[in-house]
């Protein structure tokens, strides 16, 4: 479980912090760019979709290029350049083969076929379908598949979708999950997919073929879950809590809390507006300009 710090005053009792690990960096030579969405992809690569000035409130859509910054957990950067995106307030990840998803989280502004747009390695597209309305979450599998879990105007919850637009799960009537109305974390690994959804908060573990199994949770709010052998983190919640990492252990049926703490900086400083990618054992988050990504690593 990562180290954390015990800071106390006279005045108040000791609180517990966690700081985060830089992770990867936009290259400087992009930073006159505008970040339209980032992302860490299921191998670790993290992502930056950006494009030369920021769209402007309430004007039509039209289609655009954009470059994908790329930095791969080694330092390496590539480069690709997609043609014709359309989403204004898009979602990013990458697929296994080198192409890319692109996908506006609202649909009313799109035909069916348009909201989720496939690219190639080469930034053509090659494929469009819809997913349906209020995107919170779209995290590519190393399988190629893509999971999206919806925020409350839309209560499909989470599904998973093929690459060329099928439906190929859903998670539909979870039996001990309560309603499941809007998914507030989601963690899209290997062989695993951990969720927890508003309104009873559950952590679900999602495998293929197998059925879902649900653990009772107390906590509320999380916007991120990692876990690793037997544990997991939540970070975030409600008000003065957007900032807590809640630690538990895995029972056959609940989380058992085992701890919090107050995530931080690198340095120590509390955390700003941020983005949040959960993968595995991981916690990824970006603080604005959001040319830079920091973890928070479970496994360590």
């Amino acid at each position: 479980m990562p180290v954390t710090r015990t800071h106390a005053t006279e005045e108040s009792p000791p609180v517990q912090t966690a700081a985060l690990v830089p992770y990867a960096r936009l290259p400087r030579t992009y930073h006159d760019r505008h970040v339209l969405t980032s992302t860490v992809d299921a191998f670790g690569a993290a992502h930056w979709l950006l494009t030369e000035r920021p769209p402007e409130p309430g004007a039509d859509i039209p289609v655009f290029d954009a470059l994908v910054v790329s930095v791969r957990d080694d330092g390496d950067v590539e480069v690709t350049e997609l043609n014709a995106v359309r989403a204004r307030w898009p979602q990013l990840d990458r697929l296994p083969d080198g192409g890319f998803v692109v996908a506006a989280a609202r649909a009313r502004r799109y035909e069916d076929g348009d909201q989720v747009q496939v690219f190639d390695a080469l930034g053509r597209e090659t494929w469009s379908f819809s997913v349906g309305d209020a995107v919170e979450h779209l995290l590519v599998d190393p399988g190629g598949a893509l999971w999206v879990g919806h925020f409350d105007e839309n209560p499909a919850g989470i599904r998973r979708w093929s690459a060329t637009g099928g439906l190929e799960w859903a998670c539909g009537d979870v039996p001990g999950a309560g309603w499941i109305m809007d998914c507030y974390a989601l963690n899209v690994s290997d062989s695993v997919v951990w969720a927890c959804p508003y309104t009873d908060f559950p952590l679900l573990e999602i495998r293929p073929g197998r059925p879902v199994r649900v653990r009772a949770n107390t906590v509320r709010g999380a916007k991120a879950v990692a876990v690793h052998a037997g544990r997991v983190a939540f970070f975030g919640g409600y008000g003065e809590e957007q900032d807590r990492i809640a630690y538990g252990e895995l029972t056959d049926t609940a989380v058992e809390p085992a701890g919090a703490a107050v995530l931080t900086r690198p340095d120590g400083a509390p955390l700003g507006r941020r983005r949040v990618v959960a993968r595995a054992a991981r916690i990824h988050v970006q603080e604005e300009p959001f040319t830079e990504w920091a973890v928070l690593d479970l496994s360590g």
